[in-house]
């Protein structure tokens, strides 16, 4: 008889993409996690993985039996879940993307709390810039900012964002101050690398009129964009949570070209079909209390 333990261990083996990552998720071995893969193995009858020194991956069958597999998992840690809510209680692991600045800065200091007064949660948080394919990659939610591309998820606002343009005073001393969309073409720009080429983007005449302003910089941080602003490396457009703390200290600038930024949110997402444990529900109405309305960033 296949253990469940085996099951729970080739799911996290084939989601974390080696045995050693799996193996600090599950807080094992990598003897033990490789043990459980060959006994898992031995009991169907398959070999599920392919494995090297360098690299790790999943044969024909085992890409078949992971869905299946994945599922029991789910399902039976969604069960204990589903008697411990029963009992009034929030227990067991729960599984969060988010991004790195956002986390570090508002994210972290508000989930502190939810976990003193929920201490039987187990919370796995993973602090990414990249955007995460949310079921595949093992979460229960992601929180993000700006826009949802993925129209498999169901999003719950949290919060509202401000995006504004920003420089260095230093900058504006040297360059002068972009006064229209146009205007902005002539400086340098600090981009974020995951929004692409649409990254400066301006609601106008009910259309989205983008500007290409030439490259100081583009990265994947937030962070590392504000520090750049700070150091007159160009213009960026920051989210008022990253950009806050510099504007105020004078370190930062803000830039009226006449028109806003689109408004975007801070929101967190599950994937469609998955009903949303009472865990996540009751972080997600802590998270919009903590942040508040307007948030408190914007105020």
């Amino acid at each position: 008889m296949m253990k469940l333990e085996g099951i729970a261990t080739f799911v996290a083996v084939a989601e974390a993409g080696s045995i050693s990552e799996a193996a600090r998720r599950l807080r094992l071995s990598k003897s033990i996690v490789s043990e459980r893969l060959a006994e898992l193995e031995r009991q169907i009858g398959a070999v599920l993985l392919h494995r090297t020194t360098r690299s790790l991956a999943l044969t024909e069958d085992g890409a078949a039996f992971l869905e299946r597999a994945a599922r029991i998992t789910r399902e039976v840690e969604d069960a204990a879940t589903d008697m411990a809510e029963r009992r009034g209680l929030l227990v067991g692991p729960l599984r969060i993307s988010a991004p790195v600045t956002f986390g570090r800065m508002h994210l972290g200091p508000a989930l502190f709390p939810f976990l003193k007064a929920h201490p039987d949660i187990e919370l796995f948080l993973d602090l990414d810039d990249r955007r995460v394919d949310v079921a595949s990659d093992g979460y229960d939610a992601v929180i993000r900012h700006g826009p949802i591309a993925d129209s498999r998820l169901i999003t719950w606002r949290l919060a509202s964002s401000q995006r504004v343009l920003v420089a260095s005073p230093a900058y504006i001393e040297r360059y002068g101050t972009p006064d229209s969309i146009e205007s902005l073409d002539q400086h340098k720009g600090i981009f974020y690398a995951n929004r692409g080429v649409a990254d400066w983007s301006f609601p106008t005449n009910g259309a989205a009129t983008t500007v290409r302003g030439r490259i100081g910089l583009r990265v994947n941080n937030g962070d590392t964009m504000r520090d750049a602003a700070i150091a007159g490396i160009g213009i960026a457009m920051l989210p008022s949570f990253v950009a806050g703390e510099a504007i105020k200290a004078g370190q930062l600038q803000i830039i009226d070209i006449g028109v806003a930024a689109a408004a975007e949110h801070i929101y967190i997402a599950h994937p469609e079909g998955r009903t949303p444990s009472a865990k996540l529900r009751t972080l997600a109405d802590h998270l919009r209390k903590a942040f508040g309305s307007p948030a408190y960033w914007d105020c």
